[in-house]
């Protein structure tokens, strides 16, 4: 009988899933290969932590396989298979689908590869392509409730467990007023072990040496690295924190970042939790009475509606979506944006979020879109060059994940494919949202003068650029209309013209 093929398994295919035969995965006994090449973070400044939450998860799980992995560590992924494999080597290897299209695009160039399905989703690309087809509008709506009635998730027989599909009017709550903190339990986080100082020690000689160089602070490991710990930090926010989640999933808090938010995004990007589990143990928990109804949906909606949808929007757009640039914004990213400069930033809602980024590599998803992404939306900063930067700088951050979060969503790049309208406020929404406009320098309701938001100037001002374009646009007509009301908008837009664009608000 012939040995069974390598299995080359990547960074972000970490869980057991990814070797299961009935999940796609390879033969049962076949020997794995993993490669951490380094030129994968010499290309790119990616943030500190990052770097140490991805070395640490692959040491970690080739530790887990003991003598069935080769682990190579070398300079690229094609250095590292020749090592594994015997330079020359034509020998036949599979791998699971990767989850970018660089990496698809080098799997299938080598010979002898076969590609096995995705794993770590819930719905494969041909069913995707089946839903799809025939010109039908690709909105998150249509598609999350095709997945739930699909996959049972949350119903009762053919209609949704509550009577309703949608329950964001529940989960868009201010934070408590009066509060620093929401009060929620603390979410689990790791104890660092040999394998972690081992990483850290790397990191710090690669660093020292030039060969590679980081953004952001070095810090405790916050994210899981395993897949037991994954499953730790999984059954703790089912148990004390799912219950308060949805009703403040939007709210952002400047001393609470994480709020009751799952902090899950991570180990399930790295493969280490299967999507499934994590939406039936959130399920699990409404049907025997443990967590309400809207924080369940919220948190299902999260994980089987917007996550499922991003990865398929990846590889159904094609590689040009990545270029898309509806609204011609061309700017380049600022430096003190680029280096996490928070303290440069007067605006406090700004300077707050770009520390926690600094600092941990992650915040939730509305300081990303309407602090992070509505500052680069306003200004007019080039799409790619954003898209680019939440890749490096989130722990979560793959290709697959920002690409059409940020071109789509975030930067309204490909001019309303995906969502339908672009995602920006002025800092009426920030202040009615957070804590975070009572200390600013900056009033909310200031449009122009010395306390002037950047935020509330900086809605204006693109609606006024691209009023042709969002008159049109029924989400956005009536704002576009506002225009012609306010008495000092060309005062605004003097002090936005006088304005140094790369200084910091």
């Amino acid at each position: 009988m012939a040995a069974p093929r390598p299995h080359w398994l990547f960074g972000d295919q970490l869980g057991p899933h990814f070797l299961d035969p009935r999940h796609g995965g390879p033969d049962a006994d076949a020997p794995v290969v993993m490669v951490e090449a380094r030129s994968v973070l010499a290309r790119r400044r990616f943030h500190r932590v990052k770097a140490h939450l991805v070395l640490s998860a692959m040491r970690h799980r080739a530790a887990e396989l003991g003598d069935r992995v080769t682990y190579v560590r070398a300079g690229t992924y094609a250095e590292g298979l020749a090592k594994a494999l015997g330079r020359g080597s034509t020998r036949e290897l599979t791998v699971c689908h990767p989850t970018s299209r660089a990496a698809l695009e080098f799997v299938r160039a080598r010979p002898g590869v076969e590609v096995l399905p995705a794993g770590g989703f819930l719905v494969p690309h041909d069913d995707f392509a089946r839903w799809a087809g025939g010109g039908r509008t690709l909105r998150l709506e249509d598609f999350y409730r095709w997945v739930r009635a699909r996959h049972e998730l949350l119903m009762d027989g053919d209609e949704p467990a509550g009577g309703r599909w949608n329950l964001d009017h529940d989960n868009r709550e201010p934070p408590p007023r009066g509060r620093d903190t929401l009060g929620a339990p603390e979410p689990w986080r790791p104890a660092e072990d040999d394998i972690d100082a081992e990483v850290r020690h790397d990191l710090d000689r690669w660093e020292r040496d030039g060969q590679v160089s980081f953004v952001g602070r070095d810090g405790p490991r916050l994210f899981p690295a395993t897949r037991r710990e994954a499953l730790s930090a999984l059954r703790r926010f089912v148990t004390y924190r799912l219950g308060d989640f949805g009703r403040y999933e939007d709210a952002m808090l400047a001393a609470d970042p994480v709020l009751s938010h799952s902090l899950l995004s991570a180990p399930l990007n790295l493969g280490l939790l299967h999507p499934a589990e994590c939406v039936e143990r959130a399920e699990a928990a409404y049907r025997a009475g443990e967590a309400p109804l809207n924080s369940v949906e919220g948190f299902v909606r999260q994980i089987a509606g917007w996550r499922e949808y991003v990865w398929q929007l990846y590889w159904h757009f094609g590689e040009d979506y990545r270029h898309r640039n509806a609204l011609r914004h061309r700017a380049p990213l600022p430096g003190w944006f680029l280096d996490l400069d928070a303290d440069a930033v007067t605006a406090n809602c700004l300077s707050t979020v770009l520390a926690q980024v600094r600092d941990t590599g992650w915040t939730h998803h509305i300081p990303r879109l309407m602090v992070l992404g509505s500052r680069a939306l306003q200004d007019g900063w080039d799409p790619a060059a954003v898209t680019d930067w939440f890749h490096r700088c989130f722990v979560d951050g793959y290709d697959w994940v920002m690409l059409p979060n940020v071109v789509g969503m975030s930067q309204y790049a490909d001019g309303g494919r995906m969502t339908t309208k672009p995602y920006t406020s002025g800092g009426a929404y920030i202040h009615r949202m957070s804590d975070l406009c009572g200390p600013c320098a900056y009033r909310p309701t200031d449009r122009t003068g010395e306390r002037a938001c950047p935020y509330t100037a900086g809605y204006w001002a693109f609606l006024h650029r691209h009023r042709d374009r969002l008159a049109a646009n029924h989400r956005t007509a009536r704002a576009v209309h506002g225009l012609d009301r306010l008495k000092d908008l060309g005062e605004l837009l003097a002090e936005r013209d006088r304005r140094d664009g790369d200084a910091p608000p």
